[in-house]
């Protein structure tokens, strides 16, 4: 039985289009969806006024060659799908020249100390858009907002205390078009310019980041992204968190990425002092929010929608990510890391935020209880509906046999298995 708030998106597969969307299917007429490494980089120095030195080249090159052949071969991408996605690569580029100018600057940043972050990974959808929105709340803590994390570096002067940053007006603005067009999104995953994000978008910056999966369906991009260490590309986002505590302190993040599940030891070699938190979910209820998720969005970016496709696509790609986050879990002993099932976290949040503040050796002061046990009482669960997924139906998944796959994961860490 369904609730007045339940959310049923039944066009999954034939999505009624909006103008809007027609329009984002298209993209902008003038722009060039075949730009090359070349062009884009070229691109990215325009933006800047010029600049054109991109630093050390740890491979982004080559990883960025090989999206943009990727992309090429998906050949359900829209026009506009393709251009959002070279339009990001520009932006992150663009970024990657402010910061190497910024640090060439004021080379005293490479010497600020990322002291013993707290670090959350998991799978999409299990819980850790909430953990680190709530952690945050603590002061101690700094945290990466939505606006930071697409332009680290200003590119023109701040505004005066107190007038808002054309960034986040930036952000704001970008977000609120996109809801408009997907209004059912908020309920899933909101997207407000102020809230605390993935840190998925600085390892965008070294053209590394798997976030570029969830816009397209790019196997070979996947598989070259497994085949190399991503080592270099987790220093150099700590290279720009060295720029973002420049900018505001303190020094202490909290962060967080399902990303860093598949590279626990890439992400050991750059934070080797950090607390690592983990959670864990019914990869099962994963993949029905996921792919009910993306496959709302892909009415903007995909023609057909194809739901079973993209089903088989993420299902493949969890397993991977479950794999690799078995093979590299010892590389992070007891006394800096903790799995959080999901179903134990939902049973006792407040319980799981004290183990997590004994493990990270942060006393819980009266202040920072406060405010974090006020965050619970303002963000309540399913405050913007619950949407109802349907992955046998929609997406044709035989749960049965998706729970068969998945046994290894169910056998090392014992989630609740989930309607």
């Amino acid at each position: 039985m369904t609730a007045p708030q339940d959310i049923i998106i039944d066009d999954l597969a034939e999505p009624r289009l909006t103008p809007a969307i027609i329009a984002a299917r298209q993209g902008p007429a003038d722009f060039d969806e075949h730009m090359g490494v070349g062009a884009i980089l070229a691109r990215a120095s325009d933006l800047t006024g010029g600049l054109t030195d991109f630093g050390e080249d740890t491979g982004f090159r080559e990883r960025l060659a090989v999206v943009l052949q990727s992309l090429a071969e998906d050949g359900g991408l829209t026009r506009g799908g393709r251009i959002t996605i070279i339009d990001h690569a520009i932006r992150v580029m663009a970024n990657r020249l402010r910061i190497e100018d910024l640090v060439k600057r004021h080379p005293e940043i490479l010497d600020i100390p990322i002291a013993k972050p707290l670090i959350i990974a998991g799978l999409p959808r299990s819980g850790t858009t909430h953990l680190v929105n709530w952690l945050a709340r603590d002061t101690r803590l700094r945290s990466l907002t939505l606006w930071e994390s697409e332009e680290p570096v200003p590119s023109a002067p701040p505004p005066p205390p107190g007038q808002p940053d054309p960034r986040e007006q930036r952000s704001a603005e970008f977000w609120a078009h996109f809801e408009s067009m997907l209004p059912h999104m908020a309920a899933m995953h909101g997207m407000e310019a102020s809230s605390i994000h993935e840190d998925n978008e600085l390892l965008y910056m070294d053209v590394n980041c798997y976030s570029w999966e969830f816009q397209t369906r790019i196997p070979r991009w996947i598989d070259h992204y497994f085949a190399h260490d991503r080592t270099q590309s987790y220093l150099y986002e700590k290279k720009v968190l060295q720029v973002l505590t420049w900018y505001r302190g303190p020094n202490r993040w909290v962060l967080k990425s399902p990303q860093h599940m598949e590279n626990l030891g890439a992400l050991k070699a750059a934070f080797p002092d950090a607390t690592l938190v983990i959670t864990h979910r019914d990869p099962v209820a994963v993949l029905r929010s996921l792919t009910t998720m993306l496959g709302y969005s892909d009415r903007i970016r995909r023609d057909p929608t194809d739901p079973p496709g993209l089903a088989r696509h993420w299902i493949d790609r969890i397993d991977r990510l479950l794999h690799a986050c078995i093979d590299q879990r010892h590389v992070w002993g007891p006394d800096q890391s903790i799995d959080i099932l999901f179903h134990d976290y939902m049973a006792d949040q407040e319980g799981m935020m004290r183990k997590v503040y004994d493990l990270a050796g942060l006393p819980l002061t009266q202040e920072a209880e406060a405010a974090l046990l006020g965050y619970l009482s303002d963000n309540p669960r399913h405050a913007q509906g619950r949407v109802l997924y349907d992955l046998e139906g929609v997406f044709g998944v035989d749960v049965p046999a998706l729970r068969e796959r998945f046994a290894y994961y169910y056998d090392r860490f014992p989630v609740r298995q989930e309607n």
